[in-house]
């Protein structure tokens, strides 16, 4: 008699809804104004409730913050400023109990410039050990006065700071892609691969279910450091050139990540991944590498019918080169939130619902950032408030992220909004987010919440999105339909008039229909 294999259940990953949260600004549950993991305890009942898979939670290792947590200074360490691995614990503990996974960001491509391998390497001598584990190079130039290349840094400035000797002489320079407190490690030194397994193992065997890897097209650099063209230099906006980034030698490196992953069954990552080229962003993806690539494409399209079904098509085709899980998400912590980029006020509001309701129609894994479920827009915030590093090294010209990673607004009809019990949280909130708190959309049907809540309910239940790929259905200019293998049709107007559905029973539309009709800037689902 043969044994039959039976058909393994799909990994939990392929189709989940992913919460981002930036936890300075999610919940404050020890009064100092600063979201913390405290807070995301508190409010699992609420996520729980939201209906979401899965958590990210935005850096809480030891940090300096001079980067907003970016610049880790101990990756085996909750920062104080959110709690300790005690809270940590729990919160995973709480959190599987609720049937929600718990994600979290990694970052590889470098330390803070307050970690003890960097301290050591600034006591230690031009080849040693200690400098090894970093990129040190001599300068150009008389006495080595220039940077060794001419590589910007993404936040301004060149990519390299000289150091001063321990002897108080001007010496080498250190490389970071990033800002200075950020230097870049030499992923060639098996030192760090080894160190970055132990981190994996540390969260990995403490119940952590993946990690997001920030940068992850970013830890190989080109051999002898050649200099780039500086047309752009904006981590977005790259272009498949720029020697900093997607070198060939980086996909060694998530093959190594994936080993270790795959010593936990059931756990996953996702990557960073600001690479243009399809083909070249599928290779991040192979079944050895990363599980999951973000792909910005829809983040990046305006409210336009043609732009989106582009960037729905190439997101789709990058992943099917490989057999890959396409990923979707319209805003981050680096990104104007969906609101306001689509608008702002009332048309904002509406095209953002009809751009959830297109988002949770397509085949692949969601990411929702915190405050997307309630419509909260970009805060235009007073000079003297703004925080983002970005401020500062712009000379003051570049506002920075700040206006999209506002503390979110819970219950209550004045800041803070039971956000904290202090009133100095560290972005003010502004006072007419009254409408928009957690509460005040409960009770409402019609609301951002309600329609999100209702979305992600139907999404996991109805067997109409079933399925990969999508299938275009002819539309009327200015509008997009596709049907999903299962039996789901999204339909989405980006004019200004209603328009006819395609046939079918509708499920659920982002605005009421008018006659029977599709109105302005709104989507429906049908089956």
């Amino acid at each position: 008699m043969t044994d039959r294999l039976e058909p393994q259940p799909e990994p939990w990953w392929k189709d989940a809804i992913f919460y981002q949260i930036y936890p300075r600004s999610f919940a404050d549950s020890n009064g100092d104004g600063v979201g913390d993991l405290g807070g995301v305890r508190d409010k699992l009942g609420y996520l729980e409730l939201l209906g979401i898979d899965a958590i990210w939670l935005s850096p809480i290792m030891k940090s300096p913050m001079a980067d907003h947590g970016y610049d880790v200074s101990d990756p085996r360490a909750i920062d104080p400023l959110f709690g300790d691995l005690a809270v940590m614990d729990s919160l995973i503990e709480e959190a599987h109990a609720r049937d929600i996974k718990v994600t979290m960001d990694l970052v590889p491509n470098h330390t803070s410039d307050r970690h003890p391998w960097f301290v050591a390497a600034l006591d230690s001598a031009p080849g040693s050990p200690e400098r090894a584990r970093y990129i040190f190079r001599d300068g150009k130039g008389p006495g080595g006065s220039e940077p060794p290349n001419n590589w910007p840094s993404i936040f301004g400035g060149p990519a390299w700071t000289r150091i001063r000797e321990a002897d108080g002489t001007p010496g080498q320079w250190y490389l970071h892609i990033f800002a200075a407190e950020q230097p870049d490690l030499d992923w060639t030194n098996p030192e760090v691969s080894e160190d970055l397994a132990t981190t994996l193992r540390f969260w990995l065997d403490r119940g952590v279910d993946g990690f997001r890897i920030d940068v992850a097209h970013g830890m190989a650099k080109p051999e002898g450091l050649p200099n780039m063209s500086l047309e752009t230099n904006e981590l977005m906006k790259n272009d498949d050139t720029d020697p900093r980034f997607n070198n060939p030698a980086v996909h060694e490196i998530h093959r190594g990540i994936r080993k270790i992953m795959d010593e936990y069954p059931g756990s996953t990552t996702v990557g960073e991944i600001w690479v243009q080229d399809n083909v070249r962003f599928s290779e991040y993806i192979r079944p050895d590498e990363l599980h999951l690539g973000f792909n910005f494409r829809l983040a990046e399209a305006e409210f336009d019918a043609a732009a989106i079904r582009n960037a729905v098509s190439n997101s789709l085709d990058a992943v099917a080169l490989v057999d890959g899980t396409p990923t979707w998400t319209l805003s981050n912590h680096d990104v104007v939130r969906e609101v306001t980029r689509y608008g702002g006020g009332t048309r904002g509001t509406a095209r953002a619902r009809a751009m959830i309701l297109l988002e949770l129609a397509l085949p692949g894994t969601v990411f929702v950032y915190n405050g997307a479920e309630l419509g909260l827009p970009n805060v235009d915030l007073p000079d003297e408030s703004l925080q983002d590093p970005v401020w500062e090294r712009s000379g003051h010209t570049e506002r920075g992220r700040d206006g999209c990673r506002v503390p979110l607004p819970w219950e209550g009809t004045e800041p803070p909004f039971a956000f904290s019990s202090s009133p100095a949280t560290w972005l003010p909130m502004p006072t007419e987010w009254s409408s928009l708190t957690v509460e005040e959309q409960l009770e409402d049907v019609d609301s951002m919440l309600s329609l999100y809540r209702s979305a992600f309910e139907l999404r996991a239940l109805r067997p109409e999105f079933a399925g990969t790929g999508v299938d275009w259905y002819g539309s009327p200019p200015g509008c997009l339909a596709f049907r999903r293998p299962g039996g789901l049709i999204c339909a989405l107007n980006a004019t200004d008039v209603p328009i006819p559905l395609p046939p079918g029973e509708v499920l659920m539309s982002s605005a009421p229909l008018v006659d029977g009709q599709l109105p302005a800037d709104a989507a429906a689902w049908l089956v």
